[in-house]
């Protein structure tokens, strides 16, 4: 166990920690986090042993399916509560880490709301989540600023921006500087504990309230665990139950089985689903691991209008609407490519193609990685949208099975895209080492999905052998001959007098570890932790 600094009778601080943040870490916010923790971590980490029953019995042929003992749920008419006037029209929201800078300029971007993450794009270190609250306490203040000292520019809100949401760490992630009665804190609740502690008040006062993205759920249980945190927090901030709002990312394969279920157990507080389509796909990848009959073809030939994706996307529309909430699509991780006009206009004609898309099937909002893109997915959702939701489209027609959403898409596998996934997923990485979860890579702004994605398909294709569109199979000498040309081509590009500075021999020798590892790990995050 990590050495450790007694701070109080509860609470203890790694000995790694020299910020003790006392502005935000106060003795009333440490007694809430505790209070939190003594109340719910027995039952998250209950949850987290289910997963991993849930996965044998994936493993042993069993596929997912809607589950019996709901049926009644999914059937039954009934609605969720009232959605807050500043989230009913959500038609662009923008996303990225809690970084000081970024937040300022991802609430005057012009999108309707931003969801500041604490999670995928938020590499955990210390300073970057007690950092963060610190820039999300002063963004609700109003009072936030940043100056670059580097361009020499001072950064400050506009008088409109957009409503704030946050995304706290998923249940599978600990707050490792942070120990509770001699376990290490949720990040998950010390995320989402310190938000509200510090941040109710002044939203309330602001006619708004803290609202939220919460990740990785794969099932209703764990929907359940979250209402009952939000109404325990609530009450114990002497605040109405219901007050708190929540939008939960449908990014597990399992979830898309329990749509009615996830809103019936969030029902007081819930106002949305979205389609988190990166982790989707590497939770497809995973659940399915051990059976060579789900292999996916390379990550970029796995979009949106492929069967299994397509299916879940208009059934999260179907169930949002008719339970009476928002529907919000999916991410356009493009950047834009300032040096190369023609590669630009090829990019965000992608982006409009796959927004005009979501606003015609039924989505009431879409997601952008960054400000450049708010324009252009503004246009297009305000085109094919014009009044604040699309509620009304009930798609009452589609019938999507249990089979739909699990059929397996038609490609290849290449060369080339084991080449990326080895690249992309390195790079990735050795950002991440150095504190750095959203990552610029091939003119599209990537966070951790990508690397799961990365690393999970190499993982798999490796233990299959899979065949490649030429005829050869991914054997381990070859991944070993191509994990070694990309590796040369990132030491030359970086330079060999550099790489003493950079986390490059860390993330390649993580990467292939988590490769070559026997026995699948669940997050590359949980093995990266310890690391940064």
């Amino acid at each position: 166990m990590e050495e450790i600094v007694i701070t109080s009778t509860e609470l203890q601080f790694a000995k790694e920690v020299s910020n003790y943040y006392p502005e935000l870490l106060t003795d009333e916010a440490i007694e809430f986090l505790v209070s939190l923790h003594q109340k719910f971590n027995k039952s998250r980490l209950q949850l987290l042993e289910e997963r991993t029953k849930r996965q044998a019995q994936f493993d042993s042929g069993i596929a997912p399916n809607f589950p019996e003992e709901t049926v009644y749920t999914r059937t039954a008419q009934w609605k969720v509560k009232n959605i807050p006037e500043d989230l009913r029209d959500r038609r662009v929201e923008i996303t990225g880490p809690v970084e000081r800078k970024m937040v300022i300029n991802a609430l005057n971007s012009g999108a309707k709301t931003f969801m500041a993450d604490f999670e995928d794009s938020n590499a955990p270190t210390w300073y970057n989540c007690m950092q963060g609250q610190q820039n999300l306490i002063d963004a609700n203040n109003r009072s936030i600023t940043y100056y670059d000292s580097k361009k020499g520019k001072n950064y400050q809100l506009n008088k409109e921006v957009a409503v704030l949401l946050v995304r706290p760490r998923g249940l599978h992630l600990n707050e490792r500087h942070l120990l509770i009665n001699g376990e290490q804190a949720s990040g998950s609740m010390v995320d989402f504990g310190l938000y509200v502690f510090h941040n109710t008040k002044i939203l309330k006062e602001r006619k708004s309230a803290p609202y939220f993205y919460l990740p990785k759920l794969e099932h209703y249980t764990e929907a359940r665990w979250w209402n009952e945190v939000f109404s325990y927090a609530e009450e114990l901030l002497d605040v109405a139950d219901g007050t708190f709002k929540a939008t939960v990312l449908i990014e597990t394969i399992t979830a898309s089985f329990q749509l009615d279920e996830i809103i019936y157990e969030l029902k007081n507080h819930i106002v949305g689903l979205n389609c988190g389509r990166w982790d989707y796909i590497f939770s497809y990848i995973k659940k399915f691991r051990n059976h060579p009959e789900y292999i996916l073809p390379d990550r970029d030939q796995v979009t949106m209008t492929v069967p299994f994706m397509d299916a879940y996307s208009k059934l999260v529309i179907q169930r949002c609407h008719k339970r009476g909430i928002l529907a919000i699509g999916g991410m356009a991780a493009q950047i834009p490519i300032n040096n190369d006009p023609i590669a630009n206009e090829t990019a965000l004609e992608k982006v409009r193609l796959d927004k005009e898309r979501e606003a015609k099937n039924g989505h009431d909002g879409t997601w952008v990685a960054h400000p450049g893109l708010v324009p252009i997915a503004m246009k297009t959702f305000n085109e094919q949208m014009p009044s604040a939701n699309q509620v009304v489209v009930l798609r009452e027609d589609d019938r999507i099975s249990a089979s739909d959403l699990i059929e397996v898409p038609t490609g290849s596998i290449t060369e080339k895209g084991v080449r990326k996934n080895i690249s992309v997923g390195i790079l990735y990485l050795e950002s991440w080492l150095r504190g750095n979860g959203c990552v610029a890579i091939n003119n599209l702004m990537e966070d951790a999905a990508t690397a799961e994605i990365s690393r999970t398909q190499v993982w798999q294709w490796l233990k299959f052998n899979a065949m490649l569109d030429d005829g050869r199979k991914l054997s381990s000498e070859l991944y070993q001959s191509i994990l070694d040309e990309e590796v040369a081509k990132i030491r030359h590009l970086v330079g060999e007098g550099n790489l003493h500075s950079t986390k490059f021999e860390e993330a390649i020798a993580l990467f292939d570890q988590l490769v070559k590892a026997e026995d699948f790990e669940e997050f590359l995050t949980l093995k990266a932790y310890d690391e940064i």
